[in-house]
This record gives C-alpha cells, sequence and structure tokens, in this order.
C-alpha cells in the first residue's frame, strides 16, 4: 500500500466527567490513499468531528484523551510526534477547513492577516512578498478584488466567501491532506455547488488528499472514491462510493440512503430510521444500533458484531449483512 497517505488504527477517543467515560470515537480504522477524496458520514454525534481533531491532535486536553490506537502519517505514528513536531505538521502537510468559518475565523484580525499566519509560521516570508502569496491565494479561490479583500474582517464577508477564505487558509502551504468538515453547513444550494466544484479544482491542481466529513450522502456521491458510514463512535460500514449505494451490507447505511430526496420517485413520506442515537455514557449491550434496528434478533442485542470483509475492499460491522 504505498499509495497510503494516513493510515489510522483502532483509534479510540474518549471524553471524561464525573459520570465516566464518554466513548466518542471507539475503535475506528481506515486509510486515506494520495489524492483521494474520502468521505466520513453519519448523523450529528457519531464522532466524525472528534475523529478529524484526534488527527491532529486538537482534542480538548482537560476533558478529553486519545486513549488508544494508531495514526500513521507517511509511516510516522502522529500519537508518538512530540508536540513542536506537530506543530510544523499542522497548517503545513496537514490542514482542516473546521465547520463553521464565522466562529473559526478570528474577528478582530483583517482576512490577510489571518491567511498569511501560515506563511509566516511555516515559511518565513518577507511582508512584502507576504501581501503577494495571499492575494494569490484569495484569487486562487475565486474570491473578488483580493487587494482590497484582504484588508477586511470576517463581518465584511458573506457566509460563502468566509468559507472560501478557510479554504485559502488551509491550502496556503499546499499540504499533503486537507480534512474538511460540513463545508456546505448554513449555505444555499448555489453557494453550496460553488464550494464543493472549488474542492475539486483545488484537488485536480495540487493532488491533495482530502478528508470529507458530512451528513448529506449526496455531497459523498459527487466528490469520494471511498467512504466511512459512522454510528456511535464506530464505522459501522466501509467501500468506494459505488459499492455503498449499489449495494449497502448494513442496516443504518441502508437507513441513510433511503431516506435521501429521489427526483421523480413517487413517495409521499421520506424514509425515517426510529428512535434517536444512542446516549454514549449508556451504551445499549450488544450492538450499538439494535434499539432502531428493524432487523435485530437476539442476537443483535447481546452481543457486539465484529466488523467482517465483505467483498473487495467492503467491510460491515453486522450480524444480519447476508440477508441485506
Amino acid at each position: 500500500m504505498n499509495d497510503v497517505l494516513l493510515k489510522i488504527s483502532n483509534l479510540k477517543t474518549y471524553f471524561f466527567n464525573e459520570k465516566g467515560a464518554v466513548k466518542a470515537v471507539d475503535g475506528v480504522s481506515f486509510h486515506v490513499k494520495k489524492g483521494e477524496t474520502f468521505g466520513i458520514v453519519g448523523e450529528s454525534g457519531s464522532g466524525k468531528t472528534v475523529t478529524s481533531l484526534s488527527i491532529l491532535r486538537l482534542v480538548p486536553p482537560l476533558e478529553g484523551r486519545i486513549v488508544d490506537g494508531e495514526i500513521l502519517y507517511k509511516g510516522r505514528d502522529i500519537l508518538k510526534m512530540s508536540e513542536k513536531e506537530m506543530q510544523k505538521l499542522r497548517g503545513r502537510y496537514i490542514t482542516m477547513v473546521p465547520q463553521d468559518p464565522m466562529t473559526s475565523l478570528n474577528p478582530v484580525f483583517t482576512i490577510g492577516n489571518q491567511i498569511g499566519e501560515a506563511f509566516r509560521i511555516h515559511q518565513n516570508v518577507s511582508r512584502n512578498h507576504l501581501i503577494n502569496k495571499v492575494i494569490d491565494m484569495l484569487r486562487l479561490v475565486h474570491i473578488p478584488s483580493p487587494e482590497q479583500r484582504l484588508n477586511e474582517y470576517p463581518h465584511q464577508f458573506s457566509g460563502g466567501m468566509r468559507q472560501r477564505a478557510m479554504i485559502a487558509m488551509s491550502l496556503s502551504c499546499q499540504p499533503e491532506l486537507i480534512i474538511v468538515d460540513e463545508p456546505t453547513t448554513a449555505l444555499d444550494v448555489t453557494i453550496q455547488a460553488q464550494i464543493l466544484k472549488l474542492l475539486k479544482e483545488i484537488q485536480g491542481r495540487f493532488h491533495t488528499s482530502i478528508i470529507l466529513i458530512t451528513h448529506d450522502l449526496g455531497i459523498v456521491a459527487g466528490m469520494c472514491s471511498r467512504v466511512a458510514v459512522m454510528y456511535a463512535g464506530r464505522i459501522v460500514e466501509q467501500a468506494d462510493v459505488r459499492t455503498i449505494y449499489k449495494n449497502p451490507r448494513h442496516p443504518y447505511t441502508r437507513g441513510l440512503i433511503q431516506s435521501v430526496p429521489k427526483i421523480g420517485a413517487l413517495q409521499k413520506r421520506l424514509f425515517m430510521i426510529e428512535g434517536q442515537p444512542p446516549d454514549l455514557l449508556r451504551l445499549p449491550t450488544g450492538c450499538r444500533f439494535s434499539p432502531r434496528c428493524p432487523y435485530r434478533k437476539e442476537q443483535c442485542q447481546e452481543e457486539e458484531p465484529k466488523t467482517e470483509t465483505v467483498g473487495p475492499d467492503h467491510q460491515v460491522c453486522c450480524f444480519r449483512w447476508r440477508e441485506l
């Protein structure tokens, strides 16, 4: 697997409080190849964002901790790196576009100042050269009049332009991996399409690997080559996108796909997965999806299923996968 850029094995990230341990990420394993877009989907609270924060070792240290696992970047374990090594890695080789650009951008610094920070830290460029680089980055993400816009503040940008500014910031040092967390949240449909088109352009130009975190299976279909489906801190199914859509083997994956509106479909109501995700402090016995699963049997409520390989690069965590 010489083309693998990032490999995660049995990652466990827990948050601790007086009631116990919240198993936000509990035994997650996947890999990302060079130049590919890998999708992570699931409901809110399934562990998608915590997985991405774990990769960059940005889990809040007072509440959370990575308790087990391995995160190999080009063969080196990120979890064994010193903080000084991590500072060199973040922003230079692995970057992240967070979910809400308005709360991620500092309101008291100009856009140009914030985009230029990575250049100052990792490339030590002069002031005049820095301004030219920032203008080039704004132009790259199609922000009009970049010479003027670099002196404006986040509140002067629209939601779509703030998202573009965050993408420009993440691209400033041409990283090898970008983690994009819910890039289309709170954007209208037209702007969503523009942001996704921009990500495709960037990947084609720089051959950058992308981890795309979303709850929108339509975005996954148009952007990703492979996808992992997360539920209650675990990956319940993982395969290439075509296989996931054509032949889902986990009831949760099937439910997510059935709940997507389809053009021309003559149905009165969209499919809905009954119930709510479990409390991560009080996980159900056996399969974590069993309380909501229409296919459950007694075994599902008593035993925890293990991940099985059911096809080429296709893994599923379910006792009933042969019957679906």
